[in-house]
């Protein structure tokens, strides 16, 4: 009708970039805080072990699950303190944490860092005074900026998803969609009818969501959702 299609000529003029910074990273313009030379240098590395939590790790498990076929390195995600993994590995440790302060990242990381002491370390995390900041000082490990204006929850098209998924052998631009979303009418108007019903169910007090998953390859997809 005549109201909602007012609202959607309003809702198509939103400089999304400008009202939500973090969406800089779902744009194919999206500056990384590594260069393509240093993505070289690691692509070397066979194995790589992802020490993190949360939202931090969720989405980047979640692509390693669906695309697993095509993906030939070994990769180890260290995300709880009941990871049954094998710090004796060598591998390339990817150390993620926005504040730099995360005790379950900060735990793990310390067990494998004293397992084994010639791995090659990386830290994503905020620029600024941290304990994994300090850490990496300490222990001469390459520090990615992970960017203060995107939540951990929110990371996954940013360095922090991004990064592994380049060393999957994945192309990071295949996943920068969102411009093309934008564009899309059927799309604007699902994610209209969402917010509305999401609306409609809050006001009505209900307000758990409930997942059944019958697709195994959709589990840490869930789990991302679950976060989110």
């Amino acid at each position: 009708n005549k109201k909602i299609h007012n609202r959607l000529n309003i809702f198509k003029k939103i400089n999304f970039f400008k009202e939500y910074p973090f969406l800089k990273s779902y744009s194919k313009s999206y500056k990384y805080s590594y260069t393509k030379n240093k993505l070289t240098k690691l692509r070397k590395h066979k194995i790589i072990r992802i020490i993190a939590m949360g939202g931090s790790i969720l989405g980047t498990e979640a692509i390693y699950q669906f695309l697993r076929k095509k993906i030939k390195k070994e990769f180890i995600f260290v995300n709880n303190l009941n990871s049954k993994v094998l710090p004796q590995k060598k591998a390339l440790n990817l150390i993620i944490s926005k504040s730099g302060e995360t005790l379950e990242t900060i735990s793990n990381t310390h067990i494998i860092l004293n397992a084994n002491k010639s791995s090659k370390n990386i830290i994503i995390t905020e620029n600024k005074n941290s304990y994994l900041k300090n850490l990496a000082h300490k222990i001469k490990a390459d520090v990615i900026e992970h960017k203060n204006y995107i939540g951990g929850r929110f990371s996954v098209l940013s360095e922090v998803g991004m990064l592994p998924a380049e060393l999957m052998g994945l192309k990071e631009s295949k996943f920068k969609k969102f411009n093309h979303l934008l564009k899309s009418a059927n799309f604007i108007k699902q994610l209209i009818l969402n917010v509305d019903s999401i609306l409609k169910l809050i006001k009505k007090n209900k307000n758990n969501s409930i997942i059944l998953n019958y697709d195994e390859k959709s589990e840490n997809l869930f789990k991302w959702y679950q976060q989110l």
